[in-house]
Parts: C-alpha cells; sequence; structure tokens
C-alpha cells in the first residue's frame, strides 16, 4: 500500500474524532503485515486522562482482532501538518511495530517516513 492512501484512510478516520475540548482532531491508520488497515481517532473525555489518541485507537483495533504485526501508521490532523505522535503512542508502537514506519505529511503535501526506533531509540522494554 503507498503511503498516500494509508494518509487518506487516516483523513477519513479523521473525520470521526470526538474532540470538545481541544478542537484538535486527529487521524491515524495502521498497515499490518497481512495487509488489513485499520483506522482511528482521537477520542477526548472531560477528564483529559481518560482521552484516546487516534493512533493508539488505530493499533488497538487492529491488535483486538488478532493483529501483532504492524509495519506503518499514517498520522493526520486538522492542522495539515506534521503531528508527531505522542510519548505513550510512541511506547505502544514500540510493542506492536519496532521495525515499523510513521508516515505524515507536510503542509507543503511532502510526505515524511520515520522509523518507530529513531522517535523512541531508548524505548522501555522487558
Amino acid at each position: 500500500m503507498e503511503n498516500e492512501e494509508l494518509i487518506s484512510i487516516a483523513e477519513k478516520a479523521m473525520k470521526n474524532a470526538y474532540a470538545p475540548y481541544s478542537k484538535f482532531k486527529v487521524g491515524a491508520a495502521v498497515l499490518c503485515d497481512d495487509g488489513s488497515v485499520y483506522g482511528g481517532c482521537n477520542i477526548e473525555n472531560s477528564s483529559y486522562g481518560a482521552t484516546m489518541c487516534a493512533e493508539r485507537t488505530a493499533i488497538f483495533k487492529a491488535v483486538s482482532e488478532g493483529k501483532r504485526k504492524l509495519k506503518k501508521i499514517a498520522i493526520v490532523s486538522v492542522t495539515n501538518d506534521v503531528t508527531y505522535p505522542c510519548g505513550m503512542c510512541r511506547q505502544v508502537m514500540n510493542e506492536f511495530m519496532p521495525d515499523g514506519c510513521v508516515i505524515m505529511k507536510e503542509k507543503s503535501g511532502r510526505i515524511i517516513e520515520i522509523k518507530v526506533s529513531d522517535l523512541l531509540p531508548h524505548a522501555f522494554l522487558l
């Protein structure tokens, strides 16, 4: 699957974001090693700690369907610019896609691809 197609799926997922507090809508789409794709959006809660990021929503949807090997994840936001994953999402990515890549798009349209290991070089491991 091309990165542009994965970004398009993330953009569609972003439309379902529930962000009444921050107004910062985010979408993500994760590509599994078998070619299946799962989208996710951020879901806020008035108790901010209960908020779920789009990246973890997409990853957890895949994992809940039995997927354990993820290849890459696209992330988009209402800013139409690069939106990096938070620390918790980076750690979850390291769990299920340590050799994977994060795909993001700049306002200019240029696509950036970064390895998960470069985003979280000293990941927590057991």
